[in-house]
């Protein structure tokens, strides 16, 4: 099921999948960082819905297949979900629906502490700055700055900042090093497996494209 998921939320950020639900551009999740919001294209809290799939919310539009936006924030160091919220109709007085965003923390957290994400382990992704090319896919739409955070168990490391052209030549340095490691050979071997994407070229394009997915640390000065 984790290497579905995986699967799927990578398939989600590029919009291979001709699955309606994953085409249309996302919601994403947002974080807070150094005191300013970010949106992400990253979704950590889907390795806990992975282990509690009970508690995972249903799909709510096309735009938001996971059904939820998580909230998060960097505090102290330490990677903290502080929300997640989930849109809803409603009628107003004059009876016409409009969409309002609601809580759901409480349903999926029921405690008044702050939630650590010790889970997770990886980079994450904070597209800002000026939108380059807006693509109606997924989490496609390229930004003229990224920041990245890697984390490691919930943990903060490191930050780093890159224009767009820097970040493109970060991700092929990253991908020339991953490719040489056991996890590489292991994930290719997974996706070999699947029929639909077994095409030699296309999976190796495929991790190369979305490296910052599967590579959980940064892997070049």
């Amino acid at each position: 099921m984790k290497k579905i998921l995986l699967l799927i939320l990578t398939i989600c950020a590029i919009g291979i999948s001709k699955a309606e639900n994953i085409i249309t551009a996302q919601y994403p999740d947002k974080i807070t960082y150094d005191g300013t919001e970010y949106n992400l294209n990253s979704n950590p809290l889907e390795p806990y819905f992975d282990k509690n799939p009970d508690k995972r919310p249903g799909m709510t539009s096309t735009a938001l297949w996971r059904g939820y936006v998580a909230h998060f924030e960097i505090i102290e160091n330490q990677l903290f979900v502080t929300d997640i919220t989930r849109p809803i109709s409603q009628k107003d007085a004059e009876g016409n629906y409009e969409r309002k965003w609601v809580s759901i923390y409480k349903t999926i957290f029921p405690t008044p502490e702050k939630v650590k994400i010790d889970w997770y382990t990886g980079i994450l992704i904070l597209p800002h700055g000026k939108m380059v090319e807006y693509v109606h896919m997924g989490y496609a739409s390229t930004y003229s700055k990224y920041l990245l955070l890697e984390i490691d168990k919930g943990n903060f490391n490191e930050a780093r900042i890159y224009k767009n052209k820097e970040f493109v030549r970060f991700k092929k340095r990253q991908f020339e090093i991953f490719e040489k490691t056991e996890e590489y050979k292991k994930l290719y071997a997974e996706l070999k497996e699947n029929d639909e994407y077994n095409d030699d070229k296309f999976i190796k394009s495929f991790i190369s494209d979305f490296v910052i997915n599967y590579t959980t640390k940064f892997l070049i000065e």
